[in-house]
């Protein structure tokens, strides 16, 4: 088995900030085609612009993919540049506070259709064309693609004012387990990425208003510390290549313990 993913082509969303944008200059450096996308047009150039002076084969792709002619643009796209698709890395997240008690300012439609519907769409596009690729190659491979979600730790450890983000993300780790059952058959291996304390682009923005906040995350992470954005790209490589191949519609959770204490510190139940 091989961590390798040289030569593969991938889709990364959420690919110009933070941990969408580590996935992405993870896979370049490790030899992939990378078609990075996101809506951020004037961040994502700039990205581009300084990878590609040593990986010409990072390619962007702007766009909004809550519409669905977005998400067959980028598709298309991809063809385009590198005649296939590979693997999907869903990193297109967004985290935002919810008010449980006023419909209005619960966010709910607005983050499942974020979070949830717009990965399962491009989910289901990209595996489609996966599935053709396989019908026309002469390869006897077994492996089609891979597809992994980015998820949170939220799904199970939940926050008065995170209701809208913590059941989009539930929602995104059953959607990895039921697409994952429904891909196996057709050689799709399909799998999620729970995060605890990590340095995404909406961490970083948070702890600059609120800088005690980083001491109080790492004393709730038993490894003391919050990761780096590479460490779930690695991860992510991982869950991309064939060691990883028989694995599917698993949930890795990646939060340096923190999801295994218990938040009660008096030893009593």
């Amino acid at each position: 088995m091989s961590f390798s993913i040289q030569g593969k082509t991938a889709i990364i969303t959420g690919a110009a900030n933070g941990i969408g944008l580590a996935i992405s200059k993870h896979f370049v450096q490790n030899g992939a085609n990378v078609m990075m996308a996101d809506i951020d047009e004037e961040k994502l150039e700039s990205e581009i612009r300084l990878l590609s002076k040593d990986f010409p084969q990072a390619k962007s792709f702007t766009g909004d993919l809550r519409q669905k002619l977005c998400l067959a643009n980028l598709l298309s796209a991809t063809i385009d540049e590198f005649e296939r698709v590979d693997i999907l890395i869903n990193a297109s997240r967004q985290v935002m506070p919810s008010n449980s008690l006023d419909p209005k300012e619960d966010c709910f439609e607005a983050l499942f259709q974020q979070n949830v519907l717009s990965n399962l769409r491009l989910s289901q596009i990209v595996a489609k064309r996966m599935i053709q690729q396989k019908e026309e190659s002469i390869d006897e491979s077994s492996v089609t693609g891979t597809i992994v979600n980015l998820s949170s730790i939220a799904s199970e450890r939940t926050h008065p004012d995170l209701l809208a983000y913590s059941v989009s993300c539930a929602a995104l780790n059953q959607m990895t387990r039921s697409l994952a059952v429904s891909f196996a058959k057709e050689g799709i291996r399909v799998n999620a990425i729970a995060i605890g304390s990590v340095q995404s682009a909406s961490l970083s923005e948070v702890l600059l208003d609120d800088p005690e906040l980083k001491d109080s995350m790492e004393k709730a992470t038993p490894l003391g510390r919050i990761a780096e954005a590479k460490e779930v790209a690695e991860v992510s490589q991982f869950l991309s290549s064939n060691s990883s191949g028989f694995m599917t519609g698993q949930i890795i959770t990646v939060d340096g313990g923190r999801t295994l204490i218990d938040p009660l510190n008096t030893p009593v139940h």
